[in-house]
């Protein structure tokens, strides 16, 4: 076996293992963005989507403390950086929801809805980074 083999079968295996941790984490946080989301949205019944908004609020708070924690690299590791915030909080987020339930908004006549629910995802999910980074600053 050359070097060059060797050396290939290296990255394919890291490659792999990277992969299978986003995979995984992709699978929790999707199952939990579904289960939060129920949770908020049947407990309020209500017909905002309060529920997609509370977990992109959640998840951009978390992902702020991943990235703060990680910073130097001494408490989070590269590989469970990519599984924590590619992998769950990635699937944990819903920006793909969120432009769904903004379309609905607007399909149904509800333009102050759509703007508020809008304005209010991004002002809060950039306040909950920000403020999740800022917390890992003061521990």
């Amino acid at each position: 076996m050359t070097i060059f083999a060797s050396k290939r079968n290296f990255f394919i295996e890291h490659i792999m293992k990277i992969i299978l941790l986003i995979g995984a984490g992709g699978f929790i946080g999707s199952v939990s963005r579904y289960l939060v989301t129920r949770w908020i949205q049947t407990g309020l019944q209500v017909f905002f989507p309060v529920g997609t908004l509370a977990v992109n609020v959640i998840g951009s708070f978390l992902i702020g403390l991943v990235f703060g924690l990680s910073a130097g690299e001494t408490l989070v590791t590269p590989e469970w950086r990519l599984f924590l915030t590619v992998g769950i909080l990635g699937g944990f987020t819903t920006f793909s929801s969120f432009s769904y339930d903004s379309l609905m908004l607007l399909r149904d006549g509800q333009v102050a809805a759509f703007l508020l629910y809008a304005f209010l995802s991004i002002l809060l999910a950039l306040v909950a980074v920000y403020l999740g980074y800022v917390l890992t600053k003061l521990l």
